[in-house]
């Protein structure tokens, strides 16, 4: 399990005076891109290999209340990958500094290829890369169904 510890700021908070939804969003993604960093994955490396990083959804599952000032620790951990590294889905967990788990997340990740702008394909160095992520215990192989599960279509308004 990957860990980066954050304290929550005052641009962190709410209305309701807590971490507030975005803040969640962006502590998730901070820790993501610091992890890709540090596995040798930066910006200009992945721009190297015509690849960036998206996300196709990000479900948040909240427990408890973070607050100004208290710190927190958001973990990363792999759920599943396709066979491909095409698809990984990335399990985020929030703990208070006494390791109370107070927010899930769950979400798939893939990679554009920054010319054609569609998916993109994982070259066999960075898939034996990315077979090194830390994995959850009930990490599992995702067939095309699993990347597809919420069977979510645009739907236009005209």
């Amino acid at each position: 399990m990957y860990l980066k510890e954050f304290d929550i700021r005052w641009r962190d908070i709410d209305a309701n005076m807590h971490l507030g939804n975005s803040s969640y969003v962006d502590f998730m993604s901070h820790t993501r891109m610091t992890f890709l960093i540090e596995m040798g994955l930066d910006l200009s490396t992945m721009k190297s290999m015509g690849l960036g990083p998206i996300v196709f959804y990000e479900h948040i599952y909240y427990f408890k209340e973070l607050r100004l000032g208290q710190p927190v620790r958001v973990s990363l951990e792999v759920a599943g990958m396709s066979e491909d590294g095409r698809f990984i889905k990335f399990e985020h967990n929030f703990y208070n500094q006494n390791g109370r788990n107070l927010a899930y997340s769950e979400m798939l990740f893939s990679w554009i290829d920054l010319k054609t702008r569609k998916l993109g394909n994982v070259s066999e160095n960075l898939l034996e890369k990315i077979k090194t992520f830390p994995k959850a215990a009930h990490f599992k192989i995702l067939t095309k169904e699993d990347t597809r599960k919420y069977g979510k279509r645009p739907q236009d308004l005209n």
